[in-house]
């Protein structure tokens, strides 16, 4: 009885963490920010009002564009929040777990990334063109570095699972190859700031349509169509961002309140740390961001070379 109730409360904190604690991160981003720029910026919770009054208007669509413009949005936000049931949160097990689940949080990304280029690509827009070109191009990149991390993950914890890899009581040998564990977490929070479309990659704020990524793809979306897109880029923000956690952070204190808390803290001290690099650092160039996802992929390489010659463990 008392494993049914654990399962159930954990359920309903894994529901809670993603669906409603996701954009608070985007609201401790921009805190940060504006601390640094001497300002006192916006409320913590003005990414909920942001999503609130999108919500509350209607969508303009443009006669050029097909069903594929008006799918896309809640395409891409199903599939980030399916994944977000795959990635263990607060010391709990995820609530679906399956051998080679790995596979598929890779793919429910890509297939998010996949409409909402289709959709930039529909509405006939080169400004748009320009951005899902480059958007797919530095896709490619991270998604190498990616699976290089998860194998080396894989051959570390000997399982293909995500819960496995990273968490669920397993607790990965930090004393045991700290080196590898280091380069997978430096390599896969490069990819982070890419797959969010963050500073030194994009810049969320910029509203130049020539230097934009993902920012240039959604100009067309309007109303509830965007408030699914900005929703659903808090989300996995918060879902990179607990697997990142996770790596961390794989113990477990067996007190639900206690794992919550180091959860919560180590997600809030994320937010903190890419609101500060946001702004000591200014953007890259265009030609540049091949040669950070390069470097991502390179930290990958050697965690897997350090794993494999270690013996995986």
């Amino acid at each position: 009885m008392a494993q049914k109730i654990l399962a159930i409360i954990s359920l309903w904190l894994h529901l809670t963490f993603i669906l409603v604690s996701s954009p608070f991160l985007l609201g401790v981003i921009g805190k940060t920010k504006a601390f640094f720029a001497g300002k006192w910026g916006p409320p913590l919770f003005q990414p909920y009002y942001d999503i609130a009054k999108l919500l509350r208007k209607g969508c303009v669509y443009s006669t050029t564009t097909t069903w594929i413009f008006r799918a896309a949005p809640m395409i891409a936000l199903a599939a980030v929040l399916v994944s977000g049931f795959l990635v263990p949160m607060g010391g709990f097990n995820a609530p679906a777990q399956f051998w080679g689940d790995v596979i598929l949080f890779v793919y429910l990304f890509a297939l998010a990334r996949f409409f909402i280029i289709l959709a930039a690509l529909d509405t006939g827009s080169s400004f748009e063109g320009i951005g899902a070109s480059r958007e797919a191009t530095f896709s490619c990149l991270s998604e190498v570095a990616l699976f290089l991390n998860f194998t080396a993950l894989a051959l570390i914890s000997k399982n293909l699972s995500i819960t496995g890899l990273v968490g669920g009581g397993v607790s990965l040998p930090w004393q045991i190859i700290g080196p590898a564990l280091t380069l997978v977490v430096i390599s896969f929070f490069l990819i982070l700031l890419c797959e969010n479309s963050r500073i030194p990659v994009d810049d969320p704020a910029t509203h130049l349509e020539l230097t934009m990524i993902h920012e240039v793809m959604v100009l067309d979306h309007s109303g509830v169509d965007l408030a699914y897109i900005l929703y659903g880029g808090a989300v996995k923000l918060f879902v990179l961002g607990s697997f990142l956690m996770a790596i961390l952070i794989p113990f477990k204190t067996q007190n639900i309140f206690m794992d919550t808390g180091i959860f919560c803290s180590g997600m809030t001290g994320l937010a903190v740390a890419i609101g500060v690099i946001e702004s000591v650092m200014a953007r890259l160039r265009l030609n540049r961001v091949p040669y950070f996802l390069i470097s991502a992929v390179i930290f990958a390489v050697f965690a897997l070379i350090i794993t494999l010659v270690r013996g995986g463990h």
